[in-house]
């Protein structure tokens, strides 16, 4: 990782294998649902009206303000909430409606939107279809790879896929092979990225996409994984005469295999957990394929302003760009974020999934060397975030507190920011 990226977007290169099951998409919240969810976030927001709504405990109030407090940090640039959720009282706030850079805690809005949207159990689909015909054992025609978002899909993916096709007898494909990701649109970035992030921070964000295969351009991840795929069909011993290619599938085909993802409950443990930019562009794109019927980020970002304001998050000062926080138009506030996790943390259709994303002090993901001692081991739960320009911290601590920290500079100091986001949770965890 470079220095100004060393703990969040971090794009991980293990991919594991995945269980197989149904796809489910849930494209709207219930209006039941939304009027109970909605309740829950006015609650919310009302605690977070003004900054000190209501009376706390003034050491409280000071040490957590005093934590906050380190050199080459901005207070004019820094907004903090912490909320108790037993009371509903708002024990801390300072600059709770600024509008600042939310570095990866921009993952959490997006990973909040697609549980309402998609729903807990959905996964990505792979798909290989046929256009021709069979005879004996020879497939006369061609195949295609088709797409549909599939942010783990390896190798060892296509394996399954070629033993499937196997499976049918067939011994010859005359025709080529194409991959197809026009799932989504053809931009491989988000507006607001620096070049250098491309490759870097994350994939060319590409609706077919195989985890480790290089590529010679951002446009070649279909014809990558094509030619991925005719290698595991010859070693399968399945022929193919013509060469790999992109091209869209034509209408008509014959599926002949596919594969899924994990569900999205477990997959949003890499994307919070181990802070996927990859992952999370992917689910910004899927957003906007199946709740606006464009694959674009900005019709997910669309989407997931839209599933906020639904459950009444507040707004003011939000803005979405990308799914991953890596755009320089993103912005957040400590009030919406933490408002949000309320919300998210009081649905049981999406609690345990939500919180269970989260890094756990000491123990997982980006806080795994973290805050990892008594009293904060085990008992926090957050979302971490930090570039060059933005530091953040926003989670859970125990069952009792809901915080978020943003902390922007021109740079942040790294180490410093992180001790006093650590500060300010260690005396939540004690108090």
């Amino acid at each position: 990782m470079g220095s100004t990226h060393r703990d969040d977007h971090r794009l991980r290169h293990a991919l594991g294998d995945r269980a197989v099951g149904a796809v489910r998409y849930t494209v709207a919240v219930s209006r039941s649902r939304l009027a109970v969810l909605s309740f829950f976030a006015a609650v919310a927001a009302a605690a977070l009206a003004g900054e000190r709504t209501q009376a706390a405990p003034q050491a409280l109030d000071d040490r957590l303000a005093a934590a906050l407090q380190a050199p080459g940090i901005d207070m004019r640039k820094t907004s903090a909430v912490a909320v108790d959720v037993r009371s509903g009282t708002t024990v801390f706030a300072h600059n709770a409606q600024a509008s600042l850079l939310p570095a990866s805690a921009e993952k959490l809005p997006v990973s909040f939107a697609a549980l309402e949207v998609l729903g807990p159990r959905f996964r990505f689909r792979t798909e290989v279809v046929g256009v021709g015909a069979r005879r004996g054992d020879v497939w006369r025609g061609s195949i295609w790879l088709v797409g549909y978002g599939d942010p783990t899909l390896a190798v060892s993916d296509l394996d399954r896929l070629a033993r499937s096709f196997a499976a049918t007898g067939i011994r010859r494909i005359v025709g080529r092979v194409f991959g197809d990701d026009s799932r989504y649109d053809a931009r491989r970035d988000v507006i607001g990225w620096k070049s250098s992030y491309l490759g870097f921070e994350s994939r060319p964000i590409s609706a077919l996409s195989v985890a480790r295969i290089p590529l010679t351009n951002p446009n070649g991840s279909a014809i990558a994984a094509a030619r991925a795929y005719v290698d595991a069909l010859e070693r399968r011993g399945i022929n193919v005469t013509g060469r790999a290619g992109a091209r869209r599938v034509p209408a008509g085909g014959h599926s002949i295999a596919f594969d899924l993802s994990e569900p999205l409950s477990l997959l949003l443990r890499r994307v919070n957990g181990d802070s996927d930019n990859y992952a999370a562009e992917l689910l910004l794109k899927e957003l906007g394929a199946t709740a606006a019927e464009q694959g674009s980020s900005a019709a997910g970002a669309r989407v997931v302003r839209r599933t906020l304001r639904e459950l009444g998050v507040p707004l003011t000062g939000v803005r979405l760009a990308d799914g991953s926080g890596l755009s320089r138009f993103d912005r957040l506030t400590a009030k919406a974020l933490v408002a949000m996790l309320r919300v998210g943390a009081d649905d049981p259709a999406i609690r345990r999934a939500f919180v269970s994303s989260l890094a756990v002090a000491g123990v997982s993901g980006t806080l795994e060397r973290r805050l990892a001692t008594r009293p904060t081991y085990g008992r926090v739960r957050a979302k971490t975030g930090t570039t060059q320009r933005a530091s953040a911290l926003a989670g859970f601590v125990g069952g009792r507190y809901v915080f978020a920290i943003l902390q922007n500079g021109a740079p942040v100091p790294y180490w410093t920011a992180r001790e006093a986001q650590d500060r300010f949770v260690t005396i939540l965890a004690r108090n």
